[in-house]
Order: structure tokens, then C-alpha cells, then sequence
């Protein structure tokens, strides 16, 4: 069996534009995100960390880095998912977000999970 098959994370993705929380004439646009975490591997992994760059449409990005998801590092079994809510601002009405979870397998292999790169959009912005 090869790792890729041994240590298989998908990660799926669903956006929703917050408009309650945003300030356009501040340039302040609020976006939640749901993240669902799926172990389609054989192995058992916890991810430990968490790395995202998040761009804005002019450009401008920025990076985070942090233990675990909303203060949970969670332990996926072979089958299982995580799923949770979190959220970012950007200073335009359309950006992306990309990144990587930093996971260890319970047999001690240390590997990343991509994060595809999602976009981040006012309704009726993009096309």
C-alpha cells in the first residue's frame, strides 16, 4: 500500500458572504467558511496545525498559522470527517483562500493535507 493511499485527507469546502458583519465603505467584507475534513486513508490521523494564505483581490495577502481548528485538534479515523465553521475578512469584494493542514498519523508519520484554493465573493461580484 502507498502513502498516498495510507494517509488521504480530502478537504471540501462551502463559503457564505456575511453581510450583517461587513462594512463595504470601510472596505470590509465578512466571509464564513465550512470546512469538511474527510480521512480517505487507512490510517488514523490528528491534525495538529493549520496554515492558510488569504487573498484579496488586490492583491494584498496574508498568511495564519495556528494549533489545530476553531481550539480542536481532531483525531480522524479511517472513514471519519471534521467538520467546522470559521471565518475570515478582506479589504475587496472578491479573494481566495488556499492552505494546508499539518497532520500525524497514529503510526507517527508526519504529512500536510491540502487545502484547495477556494474563492471568497460577494454575491454577484464574479460571473
Amino acid at each position: 500500500m502507498t502513502n498516498e493511499q495510507k494517509y488521504n485527507i480530502k478537504v471540501e469546502v462551502r463559503t457564505t458572504y456575511l453581510p450583517d458583519q461587513s462594512d463595504p465603505e470601510a472596505e470590509q467584507h465578512v466571509f464564513a467558511y465550512t470546512i469538511t475534513i474527510n480521512n480517505i486513508g487507512s490510517v488514523a490521523a490528528q491534525l495538529v496545525s493549520r496554515h492558510w494564505i488569504i487573498n484579496s483581490g488586490e492583491g494584498e495577502a496574508r498568511e495564519v498559522r495556528g494549533l489545530g481548528v476553531v481550539g480542536e485538534q481532531p483525531l480522524l479515523k479511517p472513514g471519519g470527517s471534521f467538520e467546522y465553521t470559521s471565518g475570515t475578512a478582506i479589504s475587496s469584494m472578491a479573494g481566495t483562500m488556499k492552505g494546508s493542514y499539518q497532520m500525524v498519523a497514529e503510526d507517527g508519520f508526519h504529512f500536510s493535507a491540502d487545502i484547495p484554493e477556494f474563492i471568497l465573493s460577494v454575491p454577484r461580484v464574479l460571473h
